[in-house]
């Protein structure tokens, strides 16, 4: 199901997108076709690699494109041409797009989404583009890391009451799912999404009563089958733990239950969670979780499991909603190719910065699969008419060190653009959330632990194909 279907957001965009669209429609270049490109450049946290997402977020809003009447009259005061003006009240989306599918490992430089058509169409999403698989995969990469930190034990998303807004924290909810999270603090996810919403009670709820102990007692008499305690708003080890063993043994088992969990959320959490554990082990409840939150991160967690600490579950929050450490995903929208009678004409932008030199022309992006591990070797850009036979040897090359080279032998090559939008409708069905998150976990794990690691992961290579490379270098030679 989609998320705020109720608001139009065709007018959600960078103004200059609308005096280029005018321009455009005065110059007469309003049925050029147009080719741009969406890619990042870095990967957040100095990662290996980022988790697409947002992409069925996008397709709701490009489904929707429609300028109401209120639109036209605030355009109006804009002093834009009338022409103009009328050509937006009748507008209706045309474009091809393809993107990447929502779970898929990406890498800097990639095209993940394309815009095919009008060049005000095409120009005019560019805003939309970005919002959607720039905050989603913003926060998918930063659960997907936080997960692995974990080590196999449940990660929850408990940050919407500190997201960067309704959205935020929706959105945000629904692409933590993608990266693994189990579920999520906030209820509304679940109503739309199916994602579970979880939670007990807050400190304070132990404050309303008269002793912890009391508060515990009427939780416990209200949620026999699913009991997890808060231990920390007092003492965790001299009062918390102690009580919430004495109720498990008065109110739960006695009623046919065992007690789901306590949750630690202050404190130094590897010394509390270890003597914890040794009360609930002693008093026969095993079986009982411990739970940690308090501003979680992917490096704390390594850090608590290393020291070990003996956490089954943790709530991760603020530091996972917001990607607080880096809580920018950096994609782009660029132009790469224009389109006159069939014949398309690369484009590219140039800077002294190399690394926002653009890759010009009309793509497609290849991964290379080893046959027998099934590990990802490569990702390689060619131009769009170009096919890879994957029954022969291929050669890669670093496209900036090109005498780095390697020949590939029994790989399988699969395209990693679909398109999900042919002349305006849309073609694609996404897949439900469950199906998204597992193909994200099995992707995942394609990947060498050598791009898997936290620290300096290794660069995956992602290269040009021969034709792709041979046309940037001519083009640049073009505008020396």
């Amino acid at each position: 199901m989609g998320w705020n279907k109720v608001t139009n957001l065709t007018m959600l965009t960078d103004f200059y997108e609308l005096t280029m669209g005018n321009g455009y429609f005065v110059q007469n270049y309003k049925d050029k076709i147009a080719y741009f490109d969406m890619y990042f450049r870095r990967v957040p946290d100095d990662g290996g690699f980022a988790i697409m997402a947002g992409v069925q977020q996008l397709i709701e809003y490009l489904r929707n494109l429609k300028f109401e009447d209120k639109d036209i009259e605030y355009l109006r005061t804009k002093n834009f041409d009338e022409e103009f003006l009328i050509y937006l009240k009748n507008f209706k989306f045309s474009c091809d797009v393809w993107a990447v599918p929502e779970g898929t490992p990406i890498f800097p430089n990639e095209p993940i989404v394309i815009v095919r058509g009008p060049v005000i169409e095409a120009q005019l999403v560019e805003t939309m583009v970005l919002i959607s698989i720039n905050h989603q995969s913003l926060i998918a990469t930063k659960a997907n890391r936080i997960v692995r930190a974990a080590q196999g034990r449940t990660v929850m998303e408990f940050g919407s009451r500190r997201a960067q807004g309704y959205d935020g924290a929706v959105l945000g909810a629904r692409a933590a799912y993608i990266g693994g999270c189990v579920g999520t603090s906030c209820t509304i996810v679940e109503r739309d999404f199916d994602i579970p919403a979880i939670g007990t009670m807050a400190h304070s709820w132990i404050q309303m009563f008269d002793s912890e102990l009391e508060a515990f007692r009427k939780y416990a008499v209200t949620y026999p089958d699913n009991c997890t305690l808060l231990v920390d708003t007092y003492n965790v080890l001299k009062s918390g733990v102690p009580n919430a063993i004495k109720i498990f043994q008065e109110e739960v088992v006695p009623r046919g239950f065992r007690p789901k969990g306590i949750r630690i959320d202050s404190g130094d959490i590897t010394y509390l969670s270890r003597e914890a554990r040794k009360m609930l082990d002693k008093a026969g409840f095993k079986d009982c979780k411990i739970v940690a939150s308090n501003s979680l991160d992917e490096h704390l967690i390594k850090e608590l499991l290393t020291q070990g600490a003996k956490v089954d579950l943790f709530g991760v929050g603020e530091r996972l909603i917001t990607s607080k450490s880096e809580p920018v995903f950096g994609g782009v929208y660029k132009l790469s190719a224009i389109e006159n009678e069939g014949v398309i004409t690369p484009k590219i932008k140039i800077s002294e910065n190399v690394g926002k030199i653009t890759n010009p022309g009309f793509k497609q992006l290849w991964r290379f699969y080893d046959r027998d591990s099934g590990k990802a070797i490569a990702d390689v850009i060619t131009l769009a008419n170009e096919h890879i036979d994957d029954n022969s040897p291929y050669e890669i090359f670093d496209p900036e060190h090109t005498w780095k080279r390697k020949t590939v032998t029994n790989f399988h090559a699969k395209k990693l653009l679909i398109k999900i939008f042919e002349k305006g409708q849309c073609i694609y069905q996404s897949p439900d959330l469950n199906t998204i998150k597992e193909y994200c976990r099995q992707q995942v794990e394609s990947l060498w632990e050598e791009v898997l690691r936290f620290e300096n992961p290794h660069n995956y290579y992602v290269d040009l194909s021969k034709s792709l490379w041979e046309l940037k270098e001519r083009l640049l030679l073009e505008h020396q």
